[in-house]
């Protein structure tokens, strides 16, 4: 096993910034993983010409794939991923395959990994704390923690400042609690720190750039990332006339995706771009499956008015 030199021995963390595409993980009928219709999206992402992908976070329903099947999938990441950076999500059913999972992720050449917290049950803060600090150390290379109240015990805003001020190896943080309070806490306490501030919450992401954050791992981007590519890069610019023509086109996505269960809208917006990832991981309501109708009829058009906005020709639109 390779040794990963400490972000102080080191020169410091790793460059993240700007546009990372949490990418599905695609299943046949039968369950297994879809190595092809993976390649397909990976292929989506790249060519929209996003920083970097991450793979192994809730946009892939990682308590859904074993341990294997997702050393697999970063593999293959790794094998076609070019000069991209690839972030790694290690949260886990059983939490003693986290450290097996960083270690292979940290092994493969991954710019960093995502700890999120336990699932299922509800823990106090000092037994984050202790997590993350013994998770980090024992792998010993770049760590980002990652907040998902959805679905684990929500970190506090001083356990996050505890972590990030004191445990090496910790360099910095994907925030998907959506609490926009804490952009500027977290962008006013890094003051010249080499934190990595990462937004989750796609809908934070400009809000997050004019206070200063590195970037956004989106889930939304993975079946739209063209428009986020463009967002992401118009607000690092402070393009307002830029943003003032696609903002409202992403609250249109923003406001047909909030129907469905997390990531439900990105494996079915993926399908209406004429990428099927697979069934869904519950059996469809009526009242789903007409959801369901109703958003795969939408995007076409959707995406001709994204199209001419950005100048680009995309797949999927009419």
């Amino acid at each position: 096993m390779q040794a990963h030199p400490s972000v102080t021995e080191a020169a410091g963390p790793p460059s993240l910034t700007g546009l990372f595409s949490a990418a599905v993980t695609p299943r046949t009928e039968s369950g297994a993983v879809d190595h092809a219709a993976f390649d397909r999206v990976l292929d989506l992402l790249l060519a929209a010409g996003v920083d970097g992908v991450c793979l192994g976070g809730a946009t892939a329903e990682y308590p859904h794939a074993t341990r294997d099947e997702r050393l697999d999938l970063l593999e293959r990441t790794m094998a076609r991923i070019g000069d991209k950076a690839v972030l790694v999500g290690i949260g886990a059913a059983a939490p003693t395959d986290v450290v097996p999972l960083g270690r292979a992720a940290l092994d493969a050449g991954a710019r960093a990994v995502l700890l999120s917290m336990p699932l299922f049950f509800r823990y106090a803060q000092d037994d984050l704390e202790a997590f993350c600090l013994e998770t980090a150390a024992t792998l010993g290379g770049p760590v980002l923690l990652y907040d998902l109240p959805s679905f684990t015990t929500p970190f506090s805003t001083e356990t996050i400042l505890r972590l990030l001020n004191g445990a090496p190896h910790v360099i910095g943080i994907k925030d998907s609690s959506g609490q926009s309070d804490r952009l500027g806490q977290l962008a006013h306490a890094r003051g010249d720190r080499p934190w990595r501030l990462l937004v989750g919450d796609d809908g934070l992401l400009v809000e997050a750039m004019a206070e200063g954050w590195d970037g956004c791992i989106s889930g939304t981007s993975g079946a739209f990332p063209e428009l986020m590519v463009a967002v992401t890069r118009a607000a690092r610019a402070s393009d307002e006339a830029t943003l003032a023509v696609l903002v409202p086109l992403l609250r249109e996505l923003f406001a047909q995706q909030g129907v469905f269960p997390t990531p439900w809208a990105i494996r079915i917006g993926l399908e209406a771009r004429g990428i099927p990832v697979g069934p869904l991981p519950l059996p469809a309501s009526p009242g789903r499956q007409a959801q369901r109708t109703a958003f795969v009829q939408w995007v076409p058009g959707w995406l001709t008015r994204v199209e001419q906005a950005l100048g680009l020709t995309l797949v999927g639109a009419r």
